[in-house]
């Protein structure tokens, strides 16, 4: 670029029609500063035309996006496109108008002066880099409108495609930038690039977040592992809610305290995160609750007392039918829900209650996994895991599933003879037993009653030491965490 004058050389300024134009503007002007007696000074004539040229040119740029955007509003208007309404909605066309002034001054601006002279040289520059600003910003607004419509169209998959476009616009604005700076130093594009490379390791690290980032945008992309609007929980931060937004540099998710936690990509890629948005499109949500049994409750049953069971709870008339004739542990209908349960003890015959009760419930999913086992004994009790899904994932609705299921399972296991582990008073007694008609044992041995004290040491009605009673545990405070990572209650 050894002469300035080459950078309007790509626009026609010596057309017919900007030559009439200018001419007919020197003319004015000329007779004007004649008038007034100032029609010798050259300089003046040139000021005052260049400040007419750039008026002219952006009100010519002003009325031309008002025509453009009339214009498409009638088109919308009539035939009801929705590309239509999404150009006018991002006024795309009318951004891509700002491009128009900049070339009418450099169309004019040659006609005031000579073609070596020095100030011709800068206008044409700082005209040249203006214009490249106006096609970056006209470029960008047609690049957020493909990314606009393709997303909101055709992304159904919901990919979080928005830093593919940032990386995009990022390279046209560096591009941009290096013919801009060309332009204002007079020096070639290449000379610019040949120099680049000796920034390469500080750019590096300039961009090291966004050159990461969109590595991880790519591969999260590709894997289709997040969308806006997921529900992910990410380990050792705080982030637990909706996604918001996906960009190059960050990823937005909203707690469930309405609180913003701001995640870089690549954290997601480099670590682990749990994305719960196969729960939501299955339609069903895991619960999983732990009654914990007191084993001194648990006894064999009669058939008296099986009978007995049976007349209160017709709905384990079939189990107990089908269990008496085929002499089986587990009955199974061959589906995910089988009704686990046994007649040889009440806290078998509860298990197979409760599964019955949950299959037949509405309120829980009748096409996932029902189990209801027994873990390992502690020294509290007997664990009874209930394990089952709700039929809806949506969280109050399923908070409210999750208490009536416990709520009714837990005001029905004293019918079957049984007791829940209570840490503050635990108390066994006969009566329980007795109430299914289970006899009491013989022998003197009187009604233990056993109560904690309040250094938590208990002793039997004998005067015989016992194991210090367990402190009680505080409750887990509540929160909106999915029931997958709550702590397993105990009641």
């Amino acid at each position: 670029m050894d002469d300035p004058s080459k950078i309007a050389d790509v626009i026609p300024h010596d057309t017919e029609a900007a030559h009439t134009f200018a001419s007919w503007l020197l003319d004015i002007i000329d007779g004007a500063l004649n008038t007034i007696g100032l029609g010798k000074y050259k300089s003046m004539e040139e000021i005052i035309y260049m400040i007419m040229v750039v008026a002219c040119a952006f009100f010519i740029g002003w009325l031309f996006q008002k025509f453009v955007q009339w214009s498409l509003g009638k088109i919308v208007s009539v035939r009801h496109g929705t590309i239509g309404k999404e150009l006018l909605q991002m006024r795309t066309l009318t951004k891509c108008c700002h491009v128009i002034p900049p070339i009418f001054v450099m169309a004019l601006a040659p006609f005031a002066f000579e073609n070596n002279h020095h100030l011709l040289g800068w206008i044409e520059r700082i005209t040249g880099v203006y214009a490249l600003l106006a096609l970056a910003v006209g470029l960008s607004s047609v690049m957020n409108f493909i990314f606009f419509h393709y997303n909101l169209h055709d992304n159904t998959k919901g990919l979080p495609i928005k830093g593919v476009l940032n990386i995009a616009k990022g390279i046209l604005w560096i591009i941009i930038v290096i013919i801009a700076v060309s332009i204002i130093v007079d020096k070639s594009p290449a000379v610019l690039l040949t120099g680049l490379g000796a920034f390469a390791a500080a750019l590096m690290l300039i961009f090291k977040d966004s050159i990461l980032g969109f590595v991880a945008g790519i591969q999260m992309s590709q894997n289709d592992m997040l969308h806006e609007g997921d529900w992910i929980v990410v380990p050792n931060t705080p982030a637990n809610g909706t996604v918001l937004d996906v960009t190059l540099s960050a990823v937005k998710i909203q707690n469930f305290d309405n609180t913003i936690v701001t995640v870089p990509p690549y954290t997601l890629i480099s670590t682990s995160f749990q994305n719960y948005r196969g729960m939501v499109d299955y339609g069903a949500r895991r619960m999983v609750k732990t009654l914990t049994m007191d084993v001194t409750t648990i006894f064999r049953l009669t058939d008296n007392q099986i009978d007995n069971i049976v007349a209160k709870y017709p709905i384990l008339k079939e189990f107990v039918d089908n269990m008496r004739q085929s002499k089986q542990l587990v009955h199974s209908d061959g589906s995910l829900r089988p009704i686990n349960g046994t007649l040889e003890t009440n806290l078998g015959l509860f298990r197979a209650y409760c599964c019955l009760y949950l299959s037949k419930n509405p309120m829980i999913s009748s096409t996932s996994q029902i189990l209801v086992r027994l873990l390992d004994a502690s020294a509290y009790g007997l664990p009874l895991e209930i394990y089952c899904f709700t039929a809806t994932t949506n969280w109050n609705e399923y908070e409210g599933i999750q208490s009536a299921v416990l709520e009714h399972i837990t005001s029905v296991v004293s019918d079957f003879g049984l007791n829940i582990y209570s840490s503050s008073t635990l108390t066994v007694s006969t009566a329980d037993s007795q109430a299914v008609g289970n006899p009491a044992p013989a022998g003197p041995t009187p009604e233990l009653s056993i109560k904690a004290t309040d250094q938590g040491v208990t002793a039997r009605p004998d005067g015989s030491p016992l194991a210090p009673a367990a402190p009680t545990q505080p409750a887990a405070p509540s929160s909106p965490a999915p029931a997958d990572q709550a702590p397993k209650s105990t009641i």
